[in-house]
């Protein structure tokens, strides 16, 4: 049997990896700053994070919701400090897209309606619902295409207005920081209006903080910036590391049945004990503080690249614009500079995600490695 071959990849094998550097099968190490699509937040094999799991697998990996589980709960009361939001409710699940796509389902049952306004350039996931209010047409195919979806402009507030008043949307879905739609965002003055025309119209507001949550921003959500309180958060990605685990933060102004939503694999033991080392090693290091110090750093120091014609997004979730396609300059970077990062939809715009951990010290790497590219590729 051979693989259903739907990934374009790089010819590097890694084999070992310890924070932010990757080693390959042929012994070179590269600097990680992308942290595969922006999952590992504490550094690769973080030692607490791989003793947690290590000792959850000596005693119970996996039973199904069924029964008690109070790691569940250890999770979820860690996640409502770190985050500020402890009155919410914690669904567990195992992905991004997952996570998305019961969240579009609550609101839906919530408000008995089935519209969903979502905004130009989104991705939200590749599952049924997740990939309809995904911005792009290559990976809808017709059975999710029957979802009614309305796409609207990034801070064109009356045009929400507009599609609101029609009354058969039950949920706006947004992400704070767009991630593969080449980190564009909505200001502050659209994110605030947003809340109040939702709430004034009893549509539910999803923030979709998949890969902007969990410290990348700056801030615990990316949300947070925007001094906004979103109905649903989504996250995912850097909530386990690398282990398969996602999450839906439920306001309390939905009320839980039995059966309303369901999954098998998500909250198992070794998930939440994934999730809970993650918890504590992202207070223990003071990683957020981080993101922020190093975050101030990159902004400065970038500006010794006259080609660069923009710096977009926040914290640890950034994007480097050029005037020209930058798939070249990408692919030179990670097979002859050893330095990973990574593309958007934007086909200028170099994704800049290493894990939290990342020191001032690798950005000067991979400046004047990015320094370097640039002449290469000019001689």
């Amino acid at each position: 049997m051979n693989l259903f071959d739907v990934y374009p990849l790089y010819p590097i094998t890694p084999v070992k990896a310890l924070d932010c550097i990757i080693t390959d099968d042929k012994g070179i190490e590269y600097l990680d700053l992308y942290s595969g699509h922006g999952v590992i937040s504490i550094g690769h094999t973080q030692p607490d994070y791989v003793a947690k799991i290590k000792a959850q697998l000596d005693d119970l990996s996996f039973y199904s919701n069924a029964i008690k589980n109070p790691l569940q709960v250890e999770l979820a009361v860690k996640l409502g400090k770190a985050s500020g939001l402890p009155d919410y409710s914690l669904f567990l699940c195992s992905s991004g897209a997952e996570a998305n796509e019961n969240a579009l389902k609550v609101a839906s049952f919530h408000t008995n309606k089935s519209r969903v306004i979502a905004f130009d350039n989104s991705f939200h996931g590749r599952t049924s619902a997740a990939v309809a209010v995904t911005d792009n047409k290559k990976i809808v195919a017709p059975l999710n295409a029957q979802q009614a979806v309305t796409f609207l402009p990034l801070n064109q507030i009356e045009l929400v207005k507009a599609e609101l008043k029609k009354g058969d949307v039950c949920s706006v879905i947004i992400e704070p920081i767009q991630g593969v739609g080449g980190l564009d965002q909505g200001t502050t003055e659209f994110f605030q209006e947003l809340e109040k025309v939702c709430n004034d119209h009893d549509v539910v507001l999803i923030l979709d903080e998949v890969q902007s949550g969990y410290g990348r921003s700056g801030k615990f959500f990316a949300h947070q910036h925007h001094g906004i309180n979103p109905d649903i958060v989504t996250t995912a990605k850097g909530m386990g590391n690398g282990f398969p685990i996602g999450g839906v933060l439920i306001s309390p102004k939905f009320k839980a049945s039995y059966g309303l939503l369901g999954t098998t694999f998500g909250g198992s033991h070794l998930a939440c004990a994934a999730g809970i080392a993650v918890l504590d090693v992202m207070e223990n290091q003071k990683l957020i503080e981080n993101t922020n110090k190093v975050s101030e750093y990159f902004f400065e120091a970038i500006k010794v690249i006259p080609e660069i014609i923009k710096v977009k997004g926040r914290g640890l979730m950034l994007g480097v614009e050029f005037d020209f396609d930058v798939s070249t300059l990408r692919k030179k970077m990670i097979v002859e500079k050893h330095i990973f990062t990574g593309g958007a939809n934007n086909k200028n715009l170099l994704r800049i995600l290493p894990p939290l951990t990342i020191t001032t010290d690798a950005i000067d790497t991979f400046i004047v490695a990015l320094q370097e590219s640039l002449a290469e590729l000019k001689s």
